[in-house]
């Protein structure tokens, strides 16, 4: 045997320790934090219960530290990437129309379960035990609450409403100057990429983020609360569920005419960080790579999520607020009837960009107490609760921000069947490799058919 033969060069493997993926390091969390958590309450372990707070708020706190800059960053450059794709009104004309009926029909399964299972009765809750929010959402604040007064606060205080309107107006602008705008855009295109890749370093830590998370929540809320919600949140998971594993899958089938079960096999990443982080703009990066890996060209896919990151909601501004306004509705024992029920649908419809991708629903559920003529009391009832709701929520508007711009491709022969179909649900490469922006490079220019 020569010394040069495969044989004779081969190197010992050694012992490797194997790649945990994604998915399985999140459920270690949970399961994690679910034990510690229970441990802290159980044996009144006060350290404990500080340490897993800690850890939640940091990883918390983390996400939040990105969103302004990313979210105004993103939205911009998901404006001027339009510019590069053929019949780009029409294509964000259809994404809008799919947003609202998605969310039409989110919230027509909100009203029948809250209808058929009476959420507020049975709880032992009184108007007593309510509390009026220190701010309210109102259609005047909505509508004047657009347009900031400086240019500053909406970073400072976090407003993202705010800030998708002065970026839109910065991409439209950008795209009306032109060449001259051009070092704007490169600048703004580097930042957005800085940002996607520190955020990403955070993404990593959303293991350890889910022991502190869950772990806080069981430890301070413990089961007591969730029996005493029992219905309600029942009727939340319920709800997002019907949307998440039934009106989700029926419209990929029927309309984009793919897999569904590809759809969760690539799209899971994202929807188990929404789980955990409770947030959609902070899982923006993922939502945006894996729709790409799901075959959305790029440029298309650069304005859909971003825009549905910030206004698609069919959990936390559908199915939340009709089933939570019935709940209320019964512990105040108000009566509503079909025009109530159609405010609901309504404003869940139109108001749900008062969210802002933000953790928590409190804004359009005040929106919503209030166009109903609601006690605001009903608020405090269910901030309680809202943590443990909010995973749910979260986890079914980022799965939504996902399928809508397939169904779109779909619909205008863009989307990559292909790379759909062998979509990997793994995350161990990096949003922003290069390689995988290199591969993605050959979607990015399928055009669009007039």
């Amino acid at each position: 045997m020569s010394a040069n033969s495969p044989a004779a060069t081969e190197k010992p493997s050694g012992f490797r320790i194997p790649k945990v993926p994604f998915w399985a390091q999140i459920v270690a969390g949970l399961v994690l934090g679910v034990l510690l958590g229970w441990l802290a309450r159980s044996q009144d372990v006060s350290w404990l219960v500080t340490t897993l707070d800690k850890v939640g708020s940091i990883f918390v706190q983390l996400l939040k530290l990105a969103v302004a800059p990313l979210v105004f960053f993103a939205i911009l450059v998901s404006i001027t990437n339009l510019r590069k794709v053929n019949n780009a009104a029409r294509l964000a004309t259809r994404t809008l129309l799919w947003f609202m009926i998605t969310s039409l029909i989110a919230v027509v399964i909100g009203l029948a379960i809250g209808l058929l299972t009476n959420p507020g009765a049975g709880t032992g809750l009184t108007p007593k035990d309510g509390a009026k929010p220190e701010s309210a959402g109102t259609w005047l604040d909505f509508l004047t609450g657009i347009i900031p007064e400086n240019v500053i606060t909406p970073f400072t205080e976090l407003n993202v409403l705010q800030i998708v309107f002065m970026a839109a107006v910065a991409g439209i602008a950008i795209l009306k100057i032109g060449e001259k705008a051009k070092p704007i855009l490169d600048l703004s295109e580097s930042v957005l990429t800085l940002l996607q890749k520190a955020l990403w370093w955070v993404i990593k830590l959303s293991p350890i983020g889910t022991v502190g998370l869950i772990g806080y929540a069981i430890a301070t809320y413990g089961w007591d609360l969730i029996g005493k919600y029992a219905t309600f949140t029942a009727d939340i998971y319920i709800g997002c569920a019907l949307v998440l594993f039934g009106v989700y899958p029926l419209l990929l089938a029927t309309v984009a005419k793919v897999n569904p079960l590809k759809f969760f096999k690539g799209a899971w990443p994202a929807i188990q960080l929404a789980f955990v982080s409770r947030s959609s703009v902070g899982t923006m990066p993922v939502t945006q790579k894996v729709t790409e890996r799901l075959g959305v060209p790029k440029d298309y896919t650069s304005f859909a999520v971003p825009f549905g990151a910030t206004t698609k909601m069919d959990g936390c501004a559908a199915i939340y607020p009709a089933i939570a306004a019935i709940f209320v509705a019964q512990i105040f024992d108000v009566q509503m009837g079909i025009k109530e029920y159609i405010l609901i649908a309504f404003v869940s419809v139109v108001g749900s960009a008062a969210t802002a991708g933000l953790t928590g629903a409190t804004v359009m559920l005040t929106l919503t107490l209030s166009t109903l003529g609601l006690p605001m009391e009903g608020v405090g009832l269910l901030l309680a609760i809202d943590p443990i709701v909010d995973m749910m929520r979260t986890a079914t508007n980022v799965a939504g921000q996902s399928v809508i711009p397939i169904l779109v491709a779909a619909r205008e022969n863009i989307l990559d069947r292909k790379a759909y179909d062998s979509a990997s649900s793994s995350l161990t490469d990096e949003p922003l490799d290069e390689s995988a922006d290199a591969a993605d490079s050959d979607r990015q220019a399928v055009p669009v058919p007039a």
